[in-house]
């Protein structure tokens, strides 16, 4: 049990999850952004990110999804159950679904 709290406490910064995981740190920074509802790496006292080995695994969540199953991010946001639209404008210009759809086939 104690090695399990241990690992929970364990900080990694920003190149140690870019060399680990092979994502960029320029893409980290972006997707922290794009996504701030779901990666949240904790801010050190001098405002350096540290990430948790539960946030190494975001990071891998949405490289799989972005890189190899080749989701944009209004997809992964959907597939991640997020709300909203992120940073980007879509939410402007999304369909919107009308009050009352007609049955198929009427």
């Amino acid at each position: 049990m104690a090695q399990i709290d241990m690992l929970d406490k364990i900080g990694l910064n920003i190149d140690q999850v870019s060399q680990m995981t092979g994502v960029k740190k320029t893409t980290l920074r972006y997707w922290e952004k794009e996504f701030s509802d779901y990666l949240k790496p904790v801010r050190t006292d001098s405002r350096r990110r540290q990430y948790s080995l539960e946030e190494v695994e975001k990071v891998a969540v949405l490289k799989q999804l972005i890189e190899e199953e080749k989701y944009k991010s209004a997809g992964v946001r959907l597939k991640l159950g997020l709300g909203g639209f992120g940073n980007d404008t879509a939410k402007e210009n999304s369909p919107t679904q009308p009050d009352n759809p007609s049955p198929p086939g009427g």
